[in-house]
C-alpha cells in the first residue's frame, strides 16, 4: 500500500525529489503530457463551444496503467508538476485520465527543488488552478486551429508539406524583414579621421569632431593638420556610475549564454532543464525579475563575507516584459553559497553564469571617472577630442559584465511567451523556414590616408564586409510562404494582434476572460480569410516564376519551391515528355536566379573518371549533390561546389566516407552478412535484418561475440513480451 504518490513531469526529477521525502513516498513521473488532442484531425469540436478532444497516445497508455494502478493504492496523491499553465494543465489532465478524487488529491507548487520548498510545498497545498488550465487550453486549441486550416492551404498554393502556425510564422515574419531591412540598406562611404598627439605625459589619441564626405576633403584636412600647432583647449573630467544588470530571465539567459558560450537556445534550455531538475537553479522559464527575501539575504551574506559590505547594494528590479507574471522568482541558484557544481562542462559553464549574475544583480555601482579632452589649432576647422575612463571602484564589475548584442525584437513585441521562443526558434529552423546563416561577405576597397613629419601618402587597401556568422536568415521557402500569409492574411501575421492575443491568454488566467468565447471571436473572423485563400485560384503557385525557353529544347524553364526545397523546372506537367527537374544550389536563390544559372544546373550528373576502375560521377539528388560510385553515395560538402569537383577530390571523399563506415563497424560475420556489430551514438549494438538489438551489460567485449552468440540475444530479445516504449524527454514549452 503506497502511503503517499508524488506525481512530476519528468524523470530526473522524480529522482531528485525522490532524495528528500522519505520511505512514505513514492515519486512517479508522467513524462510530460500524458494525454493531447487527436493527432488525426482537428481534434476540437467548433460547432460545439470549441470542446478539444483528448486522446492518450499510443506510447502513453502502458504509463497511464501504470499511474492509475499506483494512484488507486496511495492514501494521496500529490500533483507536483511545474507552476505555470502548461504544468496545471498536465495536473489537471492526470486528476481528470486517473479518476482522481478531491479528498486524496492535493495540488503542490515549488519553484526550486530544494527540501525546503518541498516540504514547504506539502504544508501549503492548493487547487488545481482552472484558470491557468483554461489558458493552456486556449492557447492549444488556437495554435491547432490556425495550424490545421492554414497549412492545407499552403500545401495547395504553394507546395505539400509546409506549415504554419500562429506563432512560428509571425516569428518568421519578423526574420525575413530584419532581412529585407539589411539588403536594403545603402552604406554612404565617408572618412574617419583620427590623430595621434604627443603632450608632455605622453601620447593622446583623438577623434576628429566631423566625418569627411569624400578624399579631397580628407586631404585637404591634412593639408591644415600639416601646417598648425595643435593644443589642448579643454578637460573636462566628471564621474560616472554604472548598475549591475538584473537577474536572469529565461530570454535574458538564452541571449547571454549564446553571447558568451556560444550555446544555442534549444541546447541552453536544455541544459538549464538539467540544472533545475537536479536542484541547482530555480525554475528556468520565467519572465519575471524578482528575487526572494531568503535569496536577497543569501547573496548579501556572500558578497559581504568574500568582497566586503562596501560590495554590497540590495536592489529589487521589475520587469517591462508584458503579461510578466511578478509572483515568480529570476533565474537564480537554488544555494548561493555554492559557487559550483558537480555536472558535465555545460552545466558547470551555464551554472557559473547563472551564479555569477545573480550575485552582480546585488552589487554596488562600478565608479569610474571619465576624462574628456579637446584638441584644437588655428587654421584648423573642427577639433579632435581624446576620452578615457579609469575604474575608481569596481563594484559588480570585479564579479561580472553583461554581454552586448542585438536587440531582442521577438519579445518586446509581446510574440509568445519566454517557454515558447526556444520551441519556436527550432520549429522554424526543421521547418526549413530559417536557417543559421554563414554570409561570407563581400571584398570592399578603401583608402588610407597617412599624414606624419608634414607629408601625406594614399594606400589602397580591401577589407571583408558583410560577413556573419551563427544569425538566422530566412529561406527562400520562409520568404515565399512569409510572402504569401501576410498578403492573404494579414491579421494572423499581424504583430499587435499576436501580441493581443497573448494578453487574451493572459486574461484567460486571471480569470477576467472565458477561453471558449476568445476562440470564437477569434474564428469568426480567421475562418472566412481561410475558405477566401483557399477557393482563390492562381495562374502558378506562389513562387513560381518563369525564366524563359530552354534553348536547346525550346520548352519553358520555371523556379520555384519543390517538394525538397528551391527547384528548377524545364517543361510542363502537361507536356507528353516529362518535366526535368535540378535543385539550387545554396548560394542560389528562386528570387533572382536567371536563366542561365538556371540551365547551367542541368550539367549534373557528369561523369569524372574511374577509380578501382569504376566510373565516377557527380549528381544532383533530393538531398543534395553527391559523388557516386560503384553503387554507393557519398555527400558532397556544402563548401564544394558540385560542378567544381574534381576527380581527386572525389576520391577523398570516397576514401574518407569509407574510413568512416571502417569506424562504425565492429565486427562483421561472414556466416550471414545482414547481421553486424556496430557503434551507435549510444554505444555498440548488433543490427540484423533492419532491426536493432540491444547488447547485454554482461558483454564487455561485443567484438568477441560468435554469431552463435549474437544470435541467441536476437531470439531473446524477439521472444520477450513488447512494451510500449517510454521516452524520457521532458515536454517542451
Amino acid at each position: 500500500m503506497v502511503k503517499n504518490l508524488v506525481i512530476v513531469e519528468s524523470p530526473a526529477k522524480a529522482k531528485t525529489i525522490g532524495k528528500f521525502l522519505g520511505p512514505d513516498y513514492t515519486v512517479m513521473s508522467s513524462y510530460g503530457h500524458i494525454r493531447d488532442l487527436a493527432p488525426n484531425n482537428l481534434g476540437v469540436d467548433t460547432a460545439n463551444g470549441f470542446q478539444p478532444e483528448y486522446v492518450i497516445p499510443d506510447d502513453k497508455r502502458q504509463l497511464v496503467r501504470d499511474l492509475r494502478k499506483a494512484a488507486s493504492q496511495a492514501s494521496m496523491v500529490w500533483l507536483a508538476s511545474d507552476e505555470d499553465r502548461e504544468g496545471e494543465a498536465i495536473s489537471w489532465h492526470l486528476y481528470e485520465v486517473l479518476g482522481l478524487k478531491p479528498d486524496k488529491t492535493r495540488r503542490i507548487v515549488f519553484h526550486e527543488i530544494t527540501k525546503d520548498a518541498i516540504l514547504h510545498a506539502i504544508q501549503h497545498p492548493r487547487e488545481i488552478d482552472l484558470n491557468l488550465v483554461d489558458a493552456q487550453q486556449a492557447r492549444r486549441v488556437l495554435d491547432r486551429i490556425v495550424g490545421f486550416e492554414l497549412s492545407p492551404v499552403l500545401w495547395r498554393k504553394i507546395r505539400p508539406a509546409l506549415s504554419a502556425g500562429r506563432v512560428q510564422s509571425v516569428a518568421v515574419r519578423l526574420i525575413v524583414e530584419r532581412e529585407e531591412e539589411i539588403k536594403a540598406f545603402r552604406p554612404e562611404p565617408y572618412f574617419r579621421v583620427t590623430g595621434r598627439f604627443a603632450t608632455s605625459g605622453g601620447t593622446l589619441d583623438g577623434e576628429y569632431s566631423r566625418r569627411l564626405t569624400d578624399e579631397a576633403q580628407a586631404t585637404r584636412l591634412l593639408d591644415e593638420c600639416a601646417k598648425a600647432s595643435f593644443a589642448i583647449s579643454d578637460i573636462n573630467v566628471k564621474p560616472l556610475r554604472k548598475s549591475p544588470a538584473p537577474p536572469f530571465t529565461t530570454s535574458t539567459l538564452q541571449q547571454e549564454a549564446s553571447r558568451k558560450l556560444g550555446f544555442s537556445v534549444s541546447k541552453t534550455m536544455m541544459v538549464a532543464q538539467h540544472l533545475y531538475e537536479a536542484g541547482h537553479i530555480t525554475y528556468m522559464r520565467t519572465d519575471s525579475l524578482n528575487l526572494s527575501t531568503l535569496a536577497l539575504n543569501s547573496i548579501a551574506k556572500v558578497v559581504g563575507s568574500t568582497m566586503g559590505e562596501n560590495y554590497l547594494k540590495r536592489r529589487t528590479y521589475h520587469t517591462s516584459s508584458k503579461g510578466a507574471q511578478e509572483a515568480h522568482e529570476a533565474i537564480r541558484p537554488t544555494y548561493v553559497d555554492r559557487q559550483t557544481i558537480p555536472g558535465n562542462s555545460d552545466e558547470q559553464r551555464l551554472y557559473a553564469l547563472i551564479w555569477k549574475r545573480t550575485v552582480a544583480s546585488q552589487m554596488a555601482d562600478a565608479e569610474l571617472e571619465k576624462t574628456t579632452v579637446e584638441i584644437e589649432a588655428p587654421g584648423v576647422d573642427g577639433h579632435f577630442t581624446a576620452s578615457g575612463e579609469v575604474i575608481k571602484f569596481d563594484g559588480f564589475l570585479r564579479l561580472y559584465i553583461e554581454g552586448t548584442d542585438d536587440d531582442n525584437d521577438m519579445e518586446e513585441l509581446g510574440i509568445g511567451r519566454p517557454s515558447t521562443y526556444a520551441p519556436t526558434i527550432s520549429t522554424i529552423q526543421q521547418r526549413e523556414y530559417v536557417e543559421k546563416g554563414e554570409r561570407p561577405g563581400e571584398p570592399r576597397r578603401f583608402v588610407v590616408l597617412d599624414m606624419a613629419g608634414g607629408k601625406i601618402s594614399r594606400t589602397e587597401k580591401t577589407e571583408n564586409t558583410g560577413s556573419d556568422r551563427g544569425k538566422l536568415i530566412p529561406t527562400d521557402t520562409g520568404t515565399i510562404v512569409n510572402e504569401f500569409l501576410t498578403r492573404y492574411f494579414p491579421n494572423v501575421l499581424d504583430y499587435n494582434f499576436t501580441a493581443k492575443v497573448e494578453e487574451r491568454f493572459d486574461k484567460i488566467a486571471e480569470g477576467d476572460a472565458e477561453w471558449s468565447r476568445e476562440i470564437g471571436d477569434f474564428y469568426d473572423v480567421f475562418h472566412p480569410e481561410v475558405k477566401q485563400a483557399s477557393d482563390m485560384r492562381l495562374e502558378h503557385r506562389v513562387g513560381e516564376r518563369l525564366l524563359g525557353q530552354d534553348p536547346a529544347s525550346g520548352r519553358n524553364v520555371y523556379v520555384k519551391i519543390g517538394r525538397f526545397g528551391p527547384v528548377v523546372q524545364i517543361g510542363e506537367s502537361t507536356d507528353e515528355e516529362k518535366p526535368q527537374f535540378a535543385s539550387l544550389r545554396r548560394d542560389q536563390s528562386v528570387l533572382d536566379i536567371t536563366l542561365p544559372e538556371a540551365l547551367k544546373l542541368f550539367e549534373l550528373p557528369r561523369t569524372l573518371g574511374t577509380f578501382e576502375d569504376t566510373e565516377v560521377s557527380v549528381g544532383l539528388g533530393r538531398f543534395g549533390p553527391y559523388v557516386k560510385h560503384a553503387g554507393k553515395f557519398v555527400s558532397i560538402p556544402r563548401d564544394m561546389a558540385p560542378l567544381d569537383v574534381t576527380l581527386d577530390q572525389a576520391i577523398a571523399l570516397i576514401e574518407d566516407k569509407r574510413q568512416a563506415e571502417t569506424k562504425k563497424t565492429v565486427k562483421e560475420f561472414a556466416e550471414d552478412p545482414d547481421v553486424k556489430i556496430l557503434n551507435g551514438r549510444y554505444g555498440v549494438y548488433i543490427h540484423a535484418a533492419g532491426n536493432n538489438y540491444k547488447i547485454p551489460k554482461t558483454v564487455t567485449e561485443p567484438e568477441r561475440l560468435t554469431i552463435e552468440e549474437v544470435r541467441e540475444i536476437i531470439a531473446k530479445q524477439d521472444a520477450a513480451p513488447k512494451r510500449t516504449s517510454r521516452r524520457t524527454s521532458t515536454r517542451r514549452k
